[in-house]
């Protein structure tokens, strides 16, 4: 009798991702102290992409380890460069570095953002190290721009933090950071008393090395729980389930971000729901449309399952769903509608709480829409 041989599955690519409060604290400097020590005990590794935004120690740290050529692409007249995602697949090395996460690629190139670069060398059996700065993260980034008073237009889905194996926190102390900073070991010398008054101010960088370490530890935590559950440790607790109730009012996204902080923080599944009456095709108003299928993209980047309801009446829908699905948190922006109004015909807010029980309801404002001149 023949002897049936089984091949065993390779195992998936791992993603490590260096995690930093701000610019300077060093994630490429250990990144690359850590692909090294790789190195030496036989690992193939290769460079992607680094940023060493001029810093000389972080340069020297680069040494002999192989990089993978960059791709040159022509955008308005000038030749800019970005990763190579073929070329590295191509080369297919164990583990690959590849610095900034949050980058947006140059229009034209493979894909949109670095990190579904990182994706796709994942999908290709590649182990990836990665560093990104907290700020970066999408469901932070409305507490970040308070805070710092800056807007931050490069993000990363906390969804594909969350797949991550490992998170590795670099954590510098505020006053070491801004020390760094003062010694021209950050940004160039003319830009160091801007950046003190304000990202480096000492109470914002507080509040992003606390972030930093907040979700270091949920990462700890979730991979703990998930070890436990797969080894049949313990029994898996009930999950409680986030929902958030979309609507197409612009200043939604805070919703969306809020909601997926709730679900990281319980380490659970949440759901971006929306309802819509039977007879609508979203011609009547196409802005609140299009607004609408954003909203639905950025919930799914996030992690969310996106649910669309058919209902004439959404208190009714979401009441029912909620129901269904044991949901414990829910989300709601708060209504545009006048007082006197909500009086008169009632609100999907009230209607709700009267309802459902034992569920734990966040209302959040919403910006108002500005005046028509």
């Amino acid at each position: 009798m023949a002897e049936i041989v089984l091949e065993k599955k390779p195992e998936p690519a791992k993603l490590r991702v260096y995690l930093g409060a701000a610019p300077g604290v060093g994630k490429t400097y250990v990144m690359l102290n850590h692909a090294h020590q790789l190195k030496q005990s036989g690992v193939d590794v290769v460079i992607g992409l680094v940023e060493t935004h001029g810093r000389k120690e972080t340069e020297d740290q680069i040494r002999d380890l192989e990089v993978v050529p960059l791709k040159v692409i022509p955008y308005r007249g000038v030749n800019l460069k970005e990763m190579d995602v073929d070329a590295i697949i191509a080369r297919h090395p164990d583990s690959v570095i590849v610095d900034e996460l949050a980058h947006t690629n140059v229009p034209g190139s493979k894909n949109r953002k670095r990190y579904e670069d990182v994706q796709e060398l994942l999908d290709a059996g590649i182990n990836v190290m990665t560093a990104v700065n907290i700020q970066h993260l999408e469901t932070l980034n409305d507490a970040v721009n308070r805070s710092a008073n800056t807007t931050i237009r490069e993000t990363v889905p906390d969804s594909f933090i969350k797949r991550a194996d490992e998170v590795v926190n670099i954590d510098l102390t505020v006053e070491e950071l801004r020390n760094r900073l003062r010694a021209g070991k950050i940004y160039a010398p003319e830009k160091v008393e801007q950046s003190l008054a304000n990202f480096f101010r000492k109470g914002n960088l507080n509040m992003l090395r606390e972030l930093a370490l907040r979700t270091t530890a949920e990462q700890v935590s979730s991979r703990a729980s998930e070890y436990r559950r797969t080894q049949g440790l313990e029994q898996a607790p009930v999950p409680e389930k986030v929902m958030v109730c979309l609507s197409t009012r612009p200043g939604t996204e805070r919703l969306l971000r809020i909601g997926s902080r709730i679900a990281g923080r319980l380490a659970t599944n949440w759901y971006a729901v929306y309802v819509t009456p039977p007879d609508d095709k979203g011609h009547s108003d196409p802005e609140a449309h299009q607004r609408l299928e954003e909203y639905m993209r950025m919930a799914r980047d996030l992690g969310a399952k996106v649910v669309q309801l058919t209902d004439r009446n959404v208190s009714d829908a979401l009441i029912r769903f909620a129901q269904q699905e044991n949901i414990s948190h829910v989300v709601f922006g708060q209504s545009a509608r006048s007082r006197f109004d909500i009086l008169l015909r009632g609100s999907v807010l009230n209607r709700f709480l009267a309802e459902v029980r034992d569920v734990t309801v966040q209302v959040v404002p919403m910006a108002k829409p500005l005046r028509r001149q």
